[in-house]
């Protein structure tokens, strides 16, 4: 298989075969497709703890006519937040691989030096041998790829793990994704080579935060894979079928009372 590259579509990711052109979509997208209702009260949170920090700001830019400013200010509470995150997430998951590599850097910044120690505290304690690290899957059989932290040997298992930085935790959904990745049918390295997915036989999480750290054990069964197959149908349905299950109506009352009103207007 060629190298694999990755595209964004309507707020869903793709891999894309190079030399195919192949495009299925990601494991996290699939995994997506998963109700978060959580997420509205968390922003509304984040809004309203915004305008009260700031209340006096938020007068002023009404006071001074600027109530759309005032508003984009406050309803971009949440992303700022997430965004925050994000950058601090991704300079410690580029820590960990270049530790995990034999490679960290010299200099650490202050806010991810909380997180280097806790890797090499993992690292003392667990002696893991990486098989794998930051390469992708593919599943020819479900048409479905994503991209995995790392494979590695740890004791007398060979462990399919997720290095993850949320504040709010472990969710139950990265067994999913996790499960998606035992399961594919290859490894597409970096370099764009096909190899077989090794015999997997336990999946965890090792979560990083500045306080402390822990390796949590995820299920990636046949169970919980089956159940991401249904979100890779749900996937379909959400972003593809349900756009042409609907034609246009036999007789449309509404219709003839817009014609009405526009020979009336005339």
């Amino acid at each position: 298989m060629a190298k694999l590259s990755t595209i964004k579509r309507n707020d869903s990711r793709f891999y894309v075969n190079k030399e195919t052109g192949e495009k299925v979509p990601g494991v996290t997208s699939i995994v997506d497709m998963i109700p978060k209702p959580f997420l509205m009260y968390w922003a509304a949170k984040m809004a309203a703890e915004y305008t009260v920090d700031n209340i006096g700001s938020v007068v002023q830019l009404l006071l001074d006519g600027q109530r759309d400013v005032a508003v984009d200010a406050v309803k971009g509470a949440p992303r700022r937040s997430t965004g925050d995150a994000a950058k601090v997430g991704t300079a410690v998951h580029d820590y960990f691989e270049q530790y995990a590599r034999g490679t960290p850097p010299k200099r650490v910044p202050l806010d991810v030096q909380p997180f280097a120690d806790h890797i090499a505290e993992f690292h003392d304690r667990y002696q893991p041998e990486y098989l794998y690290l930051e390469q992708a899957v593919w599943s020819e059989s479900h048409n479905y790829a994503g991209s995995f932290d790392w494979i590695a040997r740890i004791g007398d298992e060979i462990v399919i793990g997720d290095t993850k930085t949320t504040r709010s935790g472990v969710h139950a959904e990265v067994a999913l994704q996790l499960a998606a990745y035992r399961h594919a049918d290859k490894i597409v390295t970096q370099a764009g080579d096909e190899e077989p997915v090794p015999a997997i036989n336990a999946g965890g999480v090792f979560h990083l935060r500045p306080e402390g750290w822990k390796l949590v054990p995820v299920r990636t069964d046949r169970v919980v894979f089956d159940h991401f197959l249904s979100l890779r149908h749900t996937f379909d349905w959400v972003k593809s079928l349900s756009g042409d299950v609907l034609g246009d109506p036999d007789y449309d009352s509404t219709a003839e009372l817009s014609t009405g009103s526009q020979r009336r207007a005339k």
